[in-house]
């Protein structure tokens, strides 16, 4: 594929890597019906005019279909580095479960003692993460009834995108670090 695509765009550098898991997040993404997957699939192969004859077209089918299932199944690989050397997994179900718990957790705590969320840099990986659970995000606010169950539906996916990255939460309510009195009365 990547042979491919280096005939079709020369003036395009794309690792395998990064081709791979752009395939893997169309297909993931669901971005494309099955009958129009089938339809770019045989747009794809040589035609019996060209350099393969039909006879080699049909195990072709099969292996792309082979390598699609397989990159179905496969986790996402994301580069944090334009050239690859460093990457990291992202588990979609470990994500997906991290955030239903989150968002449970945030509808049996009230506000007063749910904690204080950092600010995050704006790096790859945090993007990568956040994306990810906005797309998972869609269902819990399909289900939502009411505007409370979507401020904890939020407020769930923005701890869970915390533990997911690792950032230090804390474990006090919002008005750590704040005295309840008014600021005129501590002055003196």
């Amino acid at each position: 594929m990547n042979r491919l695509f280096a005939e079709l765009e020369p003036s395009v550098t794309v690792t395998e890597q990064n081709q791979a898991d752009r395939v893997r997040y169309i297909l993931r993404s669901n971005t494309f019906d099955v009958t129009e997957l089938e339809r770019l699939r045989r747009e794809a192969l040589p035609s019996s005019g060209e350099n393969a004859s039909a006879e080699d077209a049909a195990p072709q089918l099969a292996e792309q279909t082979a390598n699609v299932d397989a990159a179905v199944n496969t986790p996402v690989v994301v580069d944090s580095d334009d050239d690859g050397t460093v990457a990291q997994e992202l588990e979609l179900e470990k994500m997906r479960s991290t955030l239903e718990e989150a968002i449970v957790e945030t509808r049996s705590t009230p506000l007063e003692n749910r904690p204080r969320l950092p600010r995050l840099a704006l790096s790859k990986q945090n993007r990568v993460v956040v994306r990810a659970l906005n797309s998972m995000m869609v269902t819990f606010l399909e289900a939502s009834r009411d505007l409370c169950e979507t401020d904890s539906i939020l407020f769930g996916a923005a701890l869970s995108v915390c533990r997911i990255i690792g950032a230090k939460l804390s474990k006090a309510g919002r008005a750590t670090g704040q005295s309840s009195a008014p600021s005129l009365e501590n002055k003196n």
